[in-house]
């Protein structure tokens, strides 16, 4: 398995031509960063639920994912979605660099805290962000933000947007309107003189909805018409395409039910690398890089899902402008950070006066550099050159193989009077021995406390209903949770129980 500290935090392990310029390119679903003005179109971010304490705590989770990259630096591109589409009368279109001068003797935690005032509620989320940033010594960083427009059917108002932080210098920013979704950003960008295009997405939700496929089938219309434009005009031209496109990389295989779908058919997103040299296959999708079992950036009813995306065009494997390092393409999974024990994403919480976790994607990225040979048409060599079988590829998430006596809390750690019914343990995997509880549900009680058990797979939970008897011991690991104000343990795998 690619190791992230490895692979990022000690740098570019490669030899790399004199004149190369590495960089890196991160893509970064931020699960719904909103601003501190109290206006939001999302009940979940009004005051009685989303404070300001909250606002600092995702700003920081987020700036210390960031900061992992380049030795403390951060990457000088990435492409963020769901951030907040400004609901407050904020400038149509913010000077960040003044607002960075503005506050720059002043913390982004005083500033959401006892320095807080009508003019920091009227900054926008990325422009908090971009502060907190600075106060980590992640600077100089240039801010496109998508703007706020819709496709012709469109019939819900936007509540987010995409933005794009980079340290190139922005020649052009455009967003292109498409259905029921955020609209296309498209960003040009200059690398050490070469032009660069980023499209940054955030399509239609639900991808194995058949329903929803049809409006993701309208968003890649909307940037495939777009993408021919460059490539008519210069097919090596350089393209990065990124963002949360809310299908999966082999959505036409994985989905059967779909006759036709957003990324696969329209878009022409593939896994066959040495055809994007040819005329008919332009795009490569660097999902296929990893091994199968190791593509998964999200996680839903126990599998691992591919909804963040990074693909490139020919362009980036020539000798021409910039260049996609050979086998880069990696999964921001950073143990004790963004990972709970399980090895999965940490989302975000709102439990707690200041909340707490992440995001329920994880971060995608991958590296490149320029080249100043001027050949587009000469390709570098690939060590191992993926191949798009065709085959749909489903990670299930085995919870069997998580050493549960390495990471599990037990009851014996905790000090007198204290219990695990705390928010800072919720997601933790506990080892529970107790006795079964007098009640129509399966409940535990320890140490006085009553907590529900729960397994997502019926025919476990039938058979421990079965098995366990009202005043019997009953021993296993439960990961414990909070379901509609009840404690709970959830029991994930059969060999939990033991």
């Amino acid at each position: 398995m690619r190791r992230f500290i490895s692979a990022v935090i000690l740098g570019l392990l490669l030899v790399l031509p004199v004149a190369a310029r590495p960089f890196i390119v991160l893509v970064y679903n931020v699960e719904n960063l909103f601003d501190a003005d109290a206006k939001a179109l999302f009940e979940d971010y009004q005051p009685a639920r989303y404070s300001r304490q909250h606002v600092l705590t995702k700003m920081e989770n987020i700036t210390r994912v960031v900061a992992k990259f380049e030795n403390g630096r951060g990457p000088d591109i990435i492409l963020f979605q769901e951030i907040e589409q400004d609901q407050s009368n904020a400038e149509a279109v913010p000077d960040y660099a003044a607002i960075l001068q503005r506050y720059a003797g002043t913390t982004i935690g005083e500033m959401l805290g006892a320095k807080f005032s009508a003019e920091i509620a009227d900054l926008p989320a990325e422009a908090l962000l971009l502060k907190t940033f600075a106060d980590h010594g992640l600077t100089g960083y240039n801010v496109a933000r998508g703007e706020n427009v819709r496709g012709a059917g469109s019939r819900h108002a936007l509540a987010q947007k995409c933005v794009v932080f980079t340290r190139f210098p922005v020649k052009r920013a455009v967003s292109h309107p498409t259905l029921d979704a955020r609209a296309i950003q498209e960003v040009e960008v200059e690398v050490d003189g070469a032009p660069l295009y980023l499209f940054n997405n955030h399509w239609k939700s639900g991808a194995g909805n058949a329903d929803t496929e049809k409006a993701r089938i309208a968003n890649a219309r909307t940037l495939r018409t777009r993408l021919d434009e460059i490539l008519q005009a210069d097919p090596h031209a350089d393209i990065i395409i990124g963002g949360d496109f809310n299908s999966q990389y082999n959505q036409k295989t994985r989905y059967r039910q779909m006759k036709e779908t957003g990324l696969n058919d329209v878009l022409g997103s593939q896994g066959n690398e040495l055809a994007v040299r040819g005329p008919k296959r332009d795009l490569y999708n660097l999902w296929f890089e990893l091994p199968s079992e190791e593509r998964g950036s999200d996680t839903y009813q126990g599998e691992w899902g591919t909804l963040m995306q990074l693909i490139i065009s020919r362009g980036l494997y020539d000798y021409r402008g910039v260049q996609y390092v050979d086998d880069s393409f990696g999964v921001a999974k950073i143990p004790g950070l963004n990972l709970d024990d399980k090895g999965l994403p940490i989302r975000w919480s709102f439990d707690g006066p200041a909340g707490s976790g992440f995001s329920d994607h994880l971060p995608v990225y991958a590296k490149f550099l320029t080249v100043t040979n001027n050949q587009p048409s000469r390709y570098i060599s690939l060590r191992s050159p993926s191949e798009d079988t065709g085959l749909a590829s489903v990670n299930k998430i085995d919870y069997g193989k998580i050493d549960l006596a390495k990471v599990a809390l037990t009851f014996d750690q905790l000090p007198p009077g204290q219990s695990f019914r705390h928010d800072a343990f919720k997601g933790k995997i506990i080892r529970v021995v107790g006795e079964v509880g007098r009640s129509s549900r399966l409940t535990v009680v320890v140490r006085n406390d009553v907590y529900d058990i729960w397994s997502y797979d019926r025919d476990l939970l039938t058979k421990l209903r079965a098995k366990w008897k009202e005043g019997e011991t009953a021993r296993f690991y439960g990961e414990i949770n909070q379901y509609k104000g009840r404690w709970q343990f959830i029991i994930r795998d059969a060999s939990w129980v033991k």
